[in-house]
């Protein structure tokens, strides 16, 4: 199929064509311009809610706890479940599928694990364009799960309207949790497994850490949760709510999606340049990178020399070259 076609049916929510656009995101395909193009004007209309937390806390439990309660309501959902690339096969872990079969038959939902096996821009670069094509099929949610708590999973995160952090019962140092960054993220806290002994403790500990950091307009709610039980389920929707009706009414749901944007294409700008100055260093390689390795410049000299290179204009280095 042709970026065209793709883009089509992506706009016309044909399943089919939002997995195959997905796998170009995957692919770093070239094809992925003009299918942006496309289809961007069409986005910006879904709510994306990011699930992060450490392995083992119920993060796909309580996915598929959302899915039930957003089809409840009437809306259409899509969850990505962002996987580590495997370094044998290129492919993602399944398991977060496998998890929601319940859901896999209802025309309203769709799922998908996404790995980045050849955009070279990354989980931070693709998940966003991922979740622009969900957007654009016309699911009313997304629901964006990683798989740990790593820099990469937090960027991804905080790719979302709404970021919830899922902890659990005896959930660790908390000095090390907030040095992963995720307390920092956090526009919800659910402490899941709320049934198991500790609960109370976990979200104690949550607390005295609020307390401790900066004050905000919005104040990050803490939700207890039960994916065996149920419990809490109601309660976890009415803060997503109430978080996305304050995000619209302050402004801050907009400003927020304005800077994500606006990082997002200095990335990509910052991404190629990259690729574009190591191709000039490696053709170099007896020049610059001799000069450099010999302490004949320095390298800021050296960076300066390869900003000039990567910024001339294509018509200024035919010149040069001739």
């Amino acid at each position: 199929m042709d970026p065209t076609s793709i883009a089509d049916g992506v706009l016309a929510g044909d399943r089919r064509a939002v997995a195959r656009a997905i796998s170009l995101v995957e692919d770093g395909s070239a094809d992925l311009p003009p299918l942006s193009e496309a289809i961007y004007p069409r986005t910006g209309r879904a709510h994306t809610v990011g699930l992060t937390g450490a392995p083992g806390v119920g993060k796909s439990s309580l996915a598929g706890q959302l899915v039930a309660g957003a089809r409840a309501r009437g809306r259409t959902v899509a969850v990505l479940a962002i996987d580590p690339t495997s370094p044998f096969t290129g492919g993602a872990l399944l398991g977060d599928r496998l998890r929601m079969q319940a859901h896999a038959t209802d025309p309203g939902v769709f799922i998908r694990s996404m790995a980045t096996r050849g955009h070279l821009g990354g989980m931070a670069l693709a998940a966003p364009e991922a979740i622009r094509i969900l957007d654009a099929s016309g699911k009313d949610l997304i629901i964006v799960e990683t798989v740990g708590v790593g820099q990469a999973e937090v960027e991804v995160a905080t790719a979302a309207d709404t970021t919830l952090v899922v902890v659990q019962p005896g959930w660790g140092d908390a000095v090390q949790a907030s040095k992963a960054g995720i307390l920092e993220i956090a526009d919800l806290f659910v402490v899941n497994k709320a049934d198991r002994d500790g609960a109370d403790d976990a979200v104690r500990d949550l607390r005295n850490m609020l307390r401790m950091g900066p004050r905000g307009e919005w104040e990050p709610p803490i939700v207890r949760t039960s994916t065996v039980t149920g419990d809490g389920a109601e309660e976890l929707w009415e803060a997503i709510e109430r978080h996305h009706e304050y995000g619209t009414r302050s402004g801050e749901l907009e400003r927020r999606r304005r800077l994500r944007i606006v990082a997002e294409v200095q990335a990509m700008v910052a991404e190629r340049l990259g690729r574009r100055a190591a191709a000039l260093l490696a053709a170099r390689e007896e020049g610059l990178a001799a000069d450099l390795a010999e302490r004949r410049i320095d390298p800021y000299r050296a960076a300066a020399i390869l900003l000039a290179e990567v910024a001339a204009p294509a018509a200024d280095k035919e010149t040069s070259d001739a």
